[in-house]
């Protein structure tokens, strides 16, 4: 079970940081938002790497059937790329390396820019 924590963007200021589960390990990771029936607007997950890539921090969105605002992180805690994932999508690829993958609720695509800076807070 991944435990939560929040996302605060320190660049600009959000009314209501996202609180998402810290997703580290591989099960995980694995599963991410498959077979889910929906996402709630405060709900989210961050998909962790142990480093920096483009290819470790792809995603697919097959089984996930609703469309996800999807913002790379780098370990400099810099947004380096963001896109909305479609559902059942076979692949999306950061423009960058990046060690961390925020994955929330489409409505809240305007909370991270690229180049803002964030930090993770255990709740």
């Amino acid at each position: 079970m991944s435990r939560p924590i929040q996302v605060n963007n320190l660049t600009k200021a959000i009314n209501q940081p996202v609180r998402v589960g810290y997703c580290d390990s591989f099960l995980c990771r694995l599963r991410g938002l498959m077979f889910r029936a929906s996402l709630e607007i405060d709900e989210g997950l961050l998909l962790v790497e142990k480093r920096d890539s483009r290819l470790d921090t792809s995603i697919h969105m097959f089984f996930v059937p609703f469309d996800l605002a999807v913002f790379w992180i780098n370990a400099e805690m810099t947004v380096v790329d963001k896109v909305i994932a479609r559902s059942w999508r076979p692949a999306y690829f950061p423009k960058a390396e990046a060690r961390y993958t925020l994955e929330i609720h489409p409505s809240r695509w305007g909370n991270y820019e690229i180049g803002d800076k964030v930090e993770f807070k255990n709740v």
